[in-house]
């Protein structure tokens, strides 16, 4: 059963805590994790683009020229791919990029994900994140007193207004619920920082 140490706001020790053996101390399969994060982004694709074909392309009914005779080429539409203001051929057009991914899999690379952050040494675990009000320099100070550089995913558990607000402002530095945890959030940034309760509902749900 791993161990790590427990931190204050202003980055000294306040103890130790447990942590569970199979959520972040599961075997890392690469695949899988890269698996995962293709899958997310895919996901995230809106599969908006569009062009149109000749079809769509307005004018061009009637025959530029006669067929024979002209020393020219033979056309049929000035909407032909092949002249300028045309239709396009084989371009893209709306459509879904969706993959479904499988819910015990996703489970098992959220806990590789996390699993590799603790093995690295980049996953960090504070008291709590409760700040008094908005502000952004209370989360700098943190992830300074925690010599941590600023590339860090702050999980709390459920919805934390104040700490949204206050790390919006920091580039490379995100926020999420445990609710919402994914393996491509996981590894997009360098640092993972989790607060006690955070810990406790990531094991409640992934440690089944």
């Amino acid at each position: 059963m791993p161990t790590v140490t427990v931190y204050g706001h202003d980055g000294n020790p306040l103890g130790e805590m447990d942590l569970s053996a199979r959520v972040f101390e599961a075997p890392v399969n690469i695949n899988l994790l890269h698996q995962a994060v293709v899958i997310y982004q895919q996901n995230q694709r809106a599969g908006t683009a569009s062009t149109k074909t000749r079809a769509m392309v307005r004018g061009g009914g009637r025959k530029p020229w006669k067929q024979k005779g002209t020393g020219r080429a033979r056309q049929g539409s000035i909407r032909a791919p092949q002249w300028r203001h045309g239709g396009v051929a084989f371009g893209p057009h709306p459509h879904s990029y969706a993959r479904k991914f499988p819910h015990k899999m996703r489970q098992a690379a959220i806990r590789q994900a996390l699993s590799a952050k603790l093995r690295d040494g980049e996953l960090t675990v504070v008291a709590d994140f409760a700040y008094p009000q908005v502000k952004t320099r209370q989360v700098a100070d943190t992830l300074r007193n925690l010599n941590l550089e600023p590339n860090a995913l702050l999980i709390s558990r459920g919805a934390n207004e104040t700490l949204k607000l206050s790390a919006r402002n920091l580039p490379r530095v995100e926020t999420a619920s445990t609710e919402a945890l994914n393996a491509y959030t996981l590894l997009k940034h360098q640092y993972v920082v989790l607060d006690k309760d955070a810990v406790a509902a990531i094991e409640e749900v992934f440690g089944r």
